[in-house]
């Protein structure tokens, strides 16, 4: 049982659910019967369990205003920036979109970056969108034939890492991780890292919309028949590539983390409500 606690000119009052009250009560009514002596038999009391029905998809413990706080989550957020998205690559390049994903990137710092991923027939594109104002901020553009491999699998660190983080993740190489130079591998906002690594979206199980637009597998499905269809139609010079599919441990190689460990905790490269300032 818990209590309100009293101030003056106030008494405390019991807090008790429907469920005890009718507990307590039938329990009173059975006692007084067998004292009686009017009935010997026992008194059997069949009571009704209540039953909640969860609609919630998939995660029926999912918290619906935990998924309200992303600005992606707002009705039309997300098909405004493809629209919009998909009306910039006609106008530039005339591509056109095979698909799109909203996934989570995660930089060579460990820092996550909400990010929309599209494909088309000749390129992969990493939008930075801002949901709050719907614009669209950066726009990535990797030629699909400069894709050389494509790796699978759960993410690792340095022995002597403080930052680590579950689960598993896509790495695209498009480049040499080899010749990239110290600076760009030591500087946290370097636009020299020849890949780019993927997990998925917090959000995904709010809705079956969002788990399928959030899903690794079916990004992963849609990119590997693209990129080698672009390697056979591919005239640059040179031999031609053939792409690597790999499944093996994603290294991130931090060892402190503590712009990391500040960043994700605190949800700072997603659009997200942070809560009223002010009074």
């Amino acid at each position: 049982m818990s209590t309100i606690g009293s101030f003056e000119g106030f008494q405390p009052v019991s807090l008790k659910s429907e469920g005890d009250d009718q507990s307590s009560e039938m329990d009173h009514l059975s006692t007084e019967e067998v004292d009686s002596g009017k009935d010997c038999t026992p008194t059997k009391i069949s009571r009704q369990l209540s039953v909640t029905e969860s609609t919630l998809y998939p995660n029926p413990y999912h918290k619906s205003y935990v998924s309200r706080k992303y600005f992606v989550a707002r009705p039309g957020a997300i098909e405004t920036a493809v629209e919009d998205l998909k009306d910039h690559i006609t106008q530039t390049s005339g591509e056109t979109v095979q698909g799109f994903w909203l996934l989570t990137e995660i930089d060579h710092w460990n820092n996550e970056k909400e990010r929309i991923v599209l494909v088309t027939d000749k390129t992969l594109l990493i939008c930075k969108y801002d949901f709050i104002m719907l614009s669209c901020v950066q726009l990535q553009r990797i030629p699909l034939h400069a894709v050389c491999r494509i790796c699978l699998g759960k993410f690792t660190f340095p022995g002597m890492s403080l930052d680590k983080r579950q689960g598993e993740g896509l790495r695209i190489y498009w480049g040499n991780v080899d010749e990239q130079s110290l600076l760009s591998r030591w500087n946290p906002w370097s636009t020299e890292v020849p890949y780019a690594t993927f997990a998925e979206h917090p959000i995904k199980y709010s809705s079956e919309k969002f788990l399928e637009i959030c899903k690794l597998s079916a990004f992963t499905s849609k990119l590997v028949p693209a990129i080698q269809d672009a390697h056979k139609n591919s005239t640059h010079s040179g031999r031609k590539k053939e792409l690597m599919v790999l499944t093996a441990p994603i290294l991130i190689e931090t060892y402190t983390g503590l712009m990391s460990f500040i960043g994700n905790r605190n949800k700072l490269g997603y659009s997200l409500a942070r809560g009223s300032v002010g009074f």
